[in-house]
């Protein structure tokens, strides 16, 4: 991988995990007042490494025993199902106020990353440019 790439690997990882995490939250809203929907989410940090070792970002998971799961073994891509924290007579594990607020900041650090990646382009070209 060339260090254009690895400059620029490291947003695109992000931005996609932000996006997938931002799909799994706005289901969750979706389906606030469906029976039995267990609410969804993903830990960024562990999906976020994952996807690195597996786009060859440059991390490397060891493996010391020949038992261990390797790197790149898929999890469900990191989704899980949120804690129940206040249950419901219809089974919906869906709190709203949660909900948004998660949408809410991930969204805000999705668009943190698209602009740390705007101005890494932008930098490149002007280094291209010669300005």
């Amino acid at each position: 991988m060339n260090k254009l790439d690895a400059a620029l690997n490291f947003h695109e990882t992000a931005l996609r995990v932000r996006g997938q995490r931002q799909e799994l939250l706005a289901a969750n809203i979706a389906n606030a007042d469906t029976p039995g929907y267990k609410a969804r989410d993903i830990n960024f940090a562990d999906t976020f490494k994952q996807a690195l070792v597996g786009a060859g970002g440059g991390l490397k998971a060891d493996t010391t025993n020949p038992a261990h799961i390797s790197a790149t073994a898929s999890h469900q891509n990191g989704v899980l199902f949120r804690p129940i924290i206040q249950g419901s007579v219809d089974g919906n594990t869906v709190d709203m106020d949660v909900e948004r607020t998660q949408f809410a900041d991930n969204a805000l650090r999705y668009e943190a990353s698209a602009t740390m990646i705007s101005g890494q382009i932008r930098k490149l070209l002007s280094a291209i440019q010669g300005q």
